[in-house]
């Protein structure tokens, strides 16, 4: 299983984490019941990085800034071999 982790912070959330909540609805059929999705706490990494890179998320524990529906499903079909 895919562990998809998307920030809930305030910063992230605004900048475009809470589309990134919807990604089980835009995931490709293949990965579909291959990857957990769950929100999480402030990952506080807005604090230490300059303005402009949230929303932040992770998968599989790799850090993806400004995260996408896109690009987390990038890393989710190379992590999986389907790029």
């Amino acid at each position: 299983m895919i562990k998809v982790e998307i920030c809930t912070g305030t910063t992230c959330f605004v900048m475009g984490g809470a589309e990134l909540l919807m990604l089980e609805e835009s995931l490709p059929e293949s990965l579909a019941d291959r990857v957990e999705i769950q929100g999480t706490s402030c990952m506080e990494h807005c604090k230490s990085n300059p303005a402009g890179e949230a929303p932040y998320a992770r998968v599989n524990g790799k850090l993806i800034k400004q995260a996408s529906i896109h690009n987390v499903i990038t890393e989710l079909k190379r992590i999986t071999g389907e790029e």
